[in-house]
């Protein structure tokens, strides 16, 4: 038994309607983005091709550092630079650089919301846009610079392409090829596995599409697509041949390595389980009511688009959360197409969960800020000072004006929210776009103080310009350095270490993370000229600086 919806006034409509869900999609993808360094990890990883292209490097290929990168294509790093230079003017290059990740969820959003519409009618349309930004594992990922979520990007557009084959065999076959070709551009042979299988298993599963001008259409756009996808790799081929076989070899390491074990497999199946709430129970709920119809176009898609991604999941060996990511438009739509069928119990056990866990989890932040900014709670609060016991907490009361007034908002908008089929994904995405602002407002420059590389690296600056005082111009040698920190010491300070070749390297200065020893053995000549330590426990970080004697 489903709800019986209740007639929104003018003003409801207005709010909740499709201006107020553009509204919150804007301030879901823009909160966040600015006011803060490029955080260890990603974020400060993939900042490094985009700064590379700014300066004249790596427009084809991309460089970290001066050194290939070979993780993606260069799609996104290609809308970041563009986005960085357009907003050079009054943003600074790593927050202009993150408005592609906003670019890339909000086409996402929209492809999947269309999609949704095309293949279970106008009611799923709004659902879909809201489990879309919904996904519990999307959120942090939206705020960070990601080039996979171009591939989601690129993946909801070929799904919206084929939802269209039947109605439109031609128009939806070429929108399907651009989406494939692009998903290769974003994420290589991963990307390619995502969607160009979806187009000629659609033609032969789905009886929708196996119509002569359907079918036709749609190896056209299978041929198409691959064409467009062999651009690239040719581009690379007659330019800069060696670095065409560098990635190709990183593309066969990724797909020829161990797959997920059987430890694995349950480690990602709770990885899977987090990320993808709180739409997998819903699509569980989907699957049982076309158990009989499964053939059909409608389930048949999305399906195969999750099968596929999780198929490179498992190949791919890898447990970093952001390679989950691709599974979100299918998931998406799998769920909103079971949201105007959910029982009324069902629906209001949804609801009700939104709104319960997301107020615990506001509380928890506002116990996190009041720990910060008043010492209470006590064990929290000394927590707050292990892990960044150099912070300081500055503007407490505008924190305090602008939580307050986040968290008011949050409970007038829930509680005027119209009875619909929308309601409980409604009540989810607003809550959650709420909590993220709430967080942005009160713990972002706590975590800015533990994430960012700005301190350490002035002070390596420093240090370094003191050396190079009596030795002009002298390299850095690294070993074992992560990428999110080359990319750091390019961006902050201009510093580019040199690998070491052969157990040797002619630099007189070696720069060495976490007292890790560089491969060859460091002779005794070898003296610390600096040390910087940061962070506390598993997060601690020391960097020294050695200098050898004699040079």
């Amino acid at each position: 038994m489903t709800r019986e919806p209740e007639t929104p006034s003018l003003l409801q409509r207005r709010i909740y309607g499709t201006v107020g869900i553009a509204v919150l999609v804007a301030l879901y993808l823009l909160v966040g983005l600015v006011g803060h360094d490029p955080w260890r990890g990603d974020d400060a990883r993939y900042l490094g091709p985009i700064l590379s292209m700014l300066r004249g490097e790596g427009w084809l290929f991309p460089m970290l550092a001066g050194e290939p990168l070979v993780d993606y294509p260069p799609l996104y790093y290609w809308v970041g630079a563009l986005l960085a230079w357009a907003g050079s003017g009054f943003l600074a290059l790593h927050e202009g650089a993150r408005l592609a990740s906003a670019v890339f969820v909000a086409i996402g959003v929209y492809f999947s919301a269309r999609t949704a519409e095309a293949l279970y009618g106008r009611p799923a349309r709004t659902p879909a846009a809201l489990l879309t930004m919904g996904g519990l594992g999307l959120v942090l990922h939206a705020h960070e610079i990601q080039p996979l979520l171009a591939v989601l990007a690129m993946l909801a557009m070929t799904l919206r392409g084929l939802a269209l084959v039947p109605q439109q065999p031609v128009a939806g076959s070429l929108l399907a090829a651009a989406g494939t070709a692009l998903a290769f551009l974003a994420g290589g042979i991963g990307g390619l596995i995502a969607t160009a299988p979806l187009l000629p298993l659609v033609m032969m599963l789905s009886a929708d599409c196996r119509t002569p001008r359907a079918s036709g259409a749609l190896l056209l756009g299978l041929c198409l697509a691959l064409a467009l996808a062999a651009l690239w790799p040719l581009a690379i081929h007659l330019s800069q041949p060696d670095q065409l076989g560098l990635w190709l070899r990183g593309e066969w390491a990724r797909l020829s390595g161990p797959a997920l074990s059987g430890g694995d497999i349950v480690r990602g199946l709770e990885l899977l389980g987090w990320f993808t709430w709180p739409l997998w129970p819903i699509v569980l709920w989907s699957l049982w009511r076309a158990r009989r119809t499964i053939s059909q176009l409608r389930w048949l898609l999305p399906l195969l688009s999750a099968v596929l991604v999780l198929t490179h999941f498992v190949i791919q060996g890898d447990l970093s959360q952001a390679n989950a990511l691709p599974l979100i438009p299918a998931m998406a739509l799998l769920a909103a197409a079971g949201v105007p069928t959910l029982r009324r119990g069902a629906a209001n056990a949804f609801d009700w969960f939104s709104l319960m866990s997301l107020a615990v989890f506001g509380i928890l932040v506002w116990l996190a800020w009041s720990a910060q900014a008043v010492g209470w709670p006590p064990g929290l609060a000394r927590h707050v000072a292990r892990n960044a016991p150099d912070f300081v907490l500055h503007q407490p009361g505008l924190q305090l004006a602008l939580g307050a007034g986040i968290t008011l908002l949050w409970i007038a908008l829930v509680s005027r929210l119209p009875r619909s089929s929308s309601r409980a994904p409604a009540n989810w995405a607003i809550g959650l776009t709420m909590l993220w602002c709430l967080a942005v407002v009160l713990l972002m420059p706590w975590f800015d103080n533990g994430r960012s590389y700005r301190e350490t690296v002035r002070s390596l600056e420093i240090a370094v310009a003191g050396e190079r005082s009596s030795t002009p111009g002298a390299c850095i040698a690294s070993t074992g350095l992560p990428d999110h920190v080359k990319s750091s010491l390019d961006y902050f300070a201009d510093i580019r270490t040199v690998p070491i070749v052969g157990d040797s390297t002619p630099c007189p200065l070696l720069l060495v993370m976490n007292d890790r020893k560089p491969v060859m053995q460091l002779a005794p000549e070898w003296k610390p000229v600096w040390e910087f330590r940061r962070g506390a426990g598993r997060r601690a970080e020391t960097f020294t600086l050695l200098r050898r004697e004699g040079s």
